[in-house]
């Protein structure tokens, strides 16, 4: 199983980081509302940079520079990748407040990197 975290980050604007662990890196999307709980529920999601694997860990303030403000784990446990594509991430989550089958599906081809963050339905 590889890492799944979600860390709901208090900075200029709240928004939460969801992150899955890919070749050795946290893949991450910055994700403006609260992450999809229910089936039909769809959120935008803005991929930015990799980071660490070890930064899925981390709670507390970033005193300074680019994303200041306060950051902790809104939820965390593993994920199994079902099908992987540049354009569409098939995954299932074994959180504790997110759990079944998730899609990435991108929505925008234009560089912005925006992407939907959905439950798939059952």
């Amino acid at each position: 199983m590889r890492k799944y975290v979600i860390q709901k980050h208090d900075a200029s604007n709240l928004h939460y980081d969801l992150r899955l662990e890919f070749e050795g890196v946290l893949w991450s999307w910055a994700v403006p509302k609260k992450p999809p709980r229910e089936e039909g529920v769809k959120r935008l999601a803005i991929r930015v940079e990799d980071h660490p694997i070890e930064y899925g860990d981390f709670e507390g303030e970033i005193e300074e520079g680019y994303g200041e403000g306060t950051v902790e784990i809104w939820d965390s446990g593993s994920f199994e990748p079902v099908d992987v594509k540049e354009e569409k991430i098939v995954f299932e989550i074994d959180g504790e407040k997110l759990n079944g089958k998730y899609v990435l599906l991108k929505t925008d081809y234009s560089g912005d990197d925006k992407w939907l963050f959905f439950k798939k339905k059952s």
